[in-house]
């Protein structure tokens, strides 16, 4: 309790040495307050401009903040241009750990120093985020590589952090009954799990080979191949990806990238992850997407930084689908009805109601432009609706929430007249008919087949096997023995003829499709 307090102490104090009470209150008309402020505080330096001093707070205060510090700065629409800027300088450029730690962890975790592993090893990070920093290198069969080096000290850091998270988030329940149905406490757990999950540069390394795979034929996306023979828990190291940060509009403008094109090749980017795959990149963020130039495949999007990603079953995605569908129609009751069974809004709720509130919500965003679009002022009625009808939040959601606002933060500065619905509406309904018709069906048929071959030849003897028990029945007249026996025989050979002849079409089919499919991949 004693370290949570001083840390608690020190995030106060930074807060207070560069001014963040100042940033909070500059907008409300409140000058008698920030003057006594000023002078209670008069041994602080805030002449350094705003946006300037957040950054630095943020740093300091270490990764949480920093990732707090990368989705503002994906929202220019809720954030002024001047923090946004420096916000945005945390994506890639904070500010880098010695090289001499990073060698002497790269040697510990590899068991040999660079210079043995790499036939050139560039000492000078070429980028450094909240978890990690990453040097260029070569390998001795002359492949160039990114090694990626973990933080020294992150996990106390982060266990710091979210111990007092976890305690705000309990206070919180307590003190504010309303804070129930948001389950403060659940949403940071999901947080606590990610970010712990981030610190296993392993599992990013197998989340970017899985994600590789998932778009193997694109030509939509692009994913470094991880080299497994130098990749540990503290560092890894990939495949070298150059273009330019997709955050960096003049030189993709300069470089003749059809920005309308790369904004809607996003949409289907996300969209395709969640539906299709059901397994996401969750922290997209301007700093983590880079642009390809190379003219073999030009104006591909490169995924960068998989520690974090997001997975949702088949419950979520249906459920999610028919809600963008719906929403996309226009047809709020199918909202409204869906929100109530999947249990989010209470089974008591009025379906007229929900949809009415639904529709004022949502109606002032169609058949608009992003640049035309509040979102800040939708999101307030969103909360002021979902607090009036008791909608709870879902903690295996807040990644794909968090996801969502980082895409359509990218779409905003990409293409500022991108319709986000009419270029998501086709995608969703490609992929529902997908589902429910009858290419649905034949790849539910081709995914069970080999876990049902080794089954169906057995349904006849098994099927036989259970028709003879039923022979020890204790009968007292012995005609009716002698009856029920000889239907009992009739009945066997249909039912055993009749399971033969499916347990013969169902091994048909299944080692069709096994032999088909090796056929298809020789």
């Amino acid at each position: 309790m004693i370290l949570k307090f001083l840390r608690l102490l020190k995030i106060l104090t930074v807060a207070t040495r560069y001014g963040l009470d100042e940033i909070a209150i500059s907008g409300l008309p409140v000058p008698r307050t920030a003057k006594l402020i000023d002078k209670l505080f008069f041994w602080r330096n805030i002449s350094a401009p705003r946006g300037v001093r957040l950054r630095m707070a943020l740093e300091e205060l270490g990764p949480i903040f920093v990732k707090f510090g990368q989705v503002l700065s994906t929202r220019r629409d809720l954030m002024p241009p001047d923090i946004a800027d420096e916000l945005a300088l945390l994506q890639d450029r904070v500010p880098p750990f010695d090289s001499d730690i990073a060698i002497a962890q790269i040697t510990r975790a590899l068991g040999a120093h660079p210079d043995q592993l790499f036939a050139r090893f560039d000492r000078v990070p070429v980028a450094s985020a909240s978890i990690a920093q990453v040097h260029f290198a070569t390998l001795k069969n002359g492949k160039e590589v990114a090694v990626k080096v973990l933080r020294p000290g992150m996990k106390k850091s982060i266990d710091e952090d979210v111990a007092l998270m976890h305690i705000a988030a309990g206070l919180i329940e307590r003190v504010w009954s309303e804070s129930r149905r948001l389950k403060p406490r659940e949403v940071v757990a999901e947080f606590d799990k990610y970010l712990h999950d981030e610190l296993d540069l392993m599992r990013e390394a197998a989340n970017a080979s899985q994600l590789r795979r998932n778009f193997a034929n694109s030509d939509l996306l692009m994913v470094p191949e991880m080299y497994w023979d130098y990749c540990s828990n503290s560092v890894i190291v990939m495949e070298r990806m150059d273009g330019i940060p997709v955050s960096q509009i003049d030189r993709l403008a300069e470089a003749g990238v059809d920005l309308k094109k790369l904004s809607s090749d996003g949409v289907e980017i996300f969209f395709t992850q969640v539906f299709r795959d059901g397994f996401f990149h969750a922290d997209m963020h301007p700093g983590n997407i880079l642009v390809s130039t190379d003219p073999a495949t030009f104006g591909r999007y490169i995924a960068l930084d998989f520690g974090i990603v997001g997975t949702l079953n088949d419950f979520d995605k249906d459920y999610l689908a028919q809600n963008f569908i719906a929403f996309f129609r226009r047809d709020y009751k199918r909202v409204a009805e869906a929100h109530i069974e999947s249990g989010w809004a209470p089974k008591d709720t009025r379906v007229d109601e929900l949809e009415s509130a639904v529709r004022a919500c949502c109606e002032p965003i169609f058949d608009r432009p992003l640049k035309d679009i509040s979102f800040g002022q939708v999101l307030l009625r969103l909360f002021q609706t979902s607090r009036r009808f008791n909608v709870e939040v879902q903690p295996q959601l807040v990644l794909l929430q968090k996801t969502m606002l980082n895409i359509e933060g990218l779409g905003r500065q990409l293409d500022p007249d991108l319709d986000l619905w009419k270029t998501a509406k086709p995608y969703l309904e490609r992929w529902m008919n997908e589902q429910v018709g009858w290419r649905g069906a034949l790849e539910r048929l081709r995914a069970e087949a080999p876990r049902f071959a080794h089954i169906f030849p057995q349904l006849p003897r098994l099927v036989y096997q259970a028709l003879q028990q039923t022979t020890d029945m204790e009968v007292a007249d012995s005609a009716l023995i002698m009856e029920l026996l000889h239907h009992q025989k009739r009945t066997n050979r249909v039912l055993v003829f009749v399971a033969s002849l499916l347990g013969l079409l169902f091994s048909a089919v299944a080692i069709t499709y096994l032999y088909g499919s090796w056929w298809m991949r020789g």
